[in-house]
């Protein structure tokens, strides 16, 4: 896993492609309301960072509910940014979405930089989780917000029982015979089954520093969002 996770940039370049066609459709477009909750759970801000940017589909959600005037996002897949950004071009956001490369843990951007920071479907793949967090935390402003948007584990047995078998037997098979990648979506199963959520990661976050931790379970807690203030 770690080593899927230092190549982490590498692997979504080959499945950018088809990305956005199967989170949709394994999903059966849920994803898009749970973005539409996470922006609407922003409050209004001038400069928001949108660390794993990737084709932009948080980011563009967040102008069309007006909660930022400008975003910034960082991403470790070049060819997730390209797709993300000839959608924002199409979308009319172009002058108010930038893209570029860069490592989440080891941002360029200066301490204080940010009135909100946001990650949608990131976090799980940093090889250093602590270092992540800590880097969000950092480029924050004093009293600004941060969001994060990611995969969970519902609790309910039945919910469980049905997930488990998607994540493990259609997930991969849906995402080899769409995107052509064999290990990608197998990759992808294996990080969120491995990932902290919930109270762990209400936890994790406040032991970086910040306060009113929260967390909002979402369909069944396939899905969660944390929110917090530096």
């Amino acid at each position: 896993m770690q080593d899927k996770k230092k190549n982490i940039g590498h692997l979504f370049d080959n499945i950018a492609a088809s990305y956005d066609t199967l989170n949709h459709l394994l999903s059966l477009n849920i994803d898009k309301s749970w973005r539409k909750k996470s922006a609407g759970m922003l409050l209004p801000c001038d400069k928001l960072l949108d660390v794993a940017i990737g084709t932009a589909d948080l980011a563009m959600e967040i102008m069309r509910q007006k909660k930022a005037s400008e975003i910034q996002g960082v991403d470790l897949s070049a060819e997730m940014m390209k797709i993300g950004e000839e959608k924002v071009r199409k979308a009319g956001y172009a002058d108010k979405i930038k893209f570029e490369l860069g490592n989440a843990q080891e941002m360029r951007y200066a301490d204080n930089s940010f009135d909100a920071v946001t990650c949608a479907y990131g976090v799980r793949n940093f090889s250093d989780l602590d270092k992540g967090l800590s880097e969000f935390y950092r480029t924050l402003k004093p009293g600004g917000q941060m969001l994060i948007l990611e995969f969970s584990y519902p609790t309910n047995p039945i919910v469980r029982f049905f997930y488990n078998i998607f994540f493990t037997y259609i997930l991969p098979l849906v995402g080899r015979l769409i995107s052509k990648d064999k290990s990608a979506y197998s990759y992808l199963n294996r990080s969120v089954k491995e990932f902290i959520w919930g109270e762990d990661m209400v936890r994790k976050i406040e032991s970086i520093g910040f306060s009113e931790v929260k967390y909002r379970p979402l369909t069944f807690g396939i899905t969660t969002i944390y929110t917090a203030t530096k």
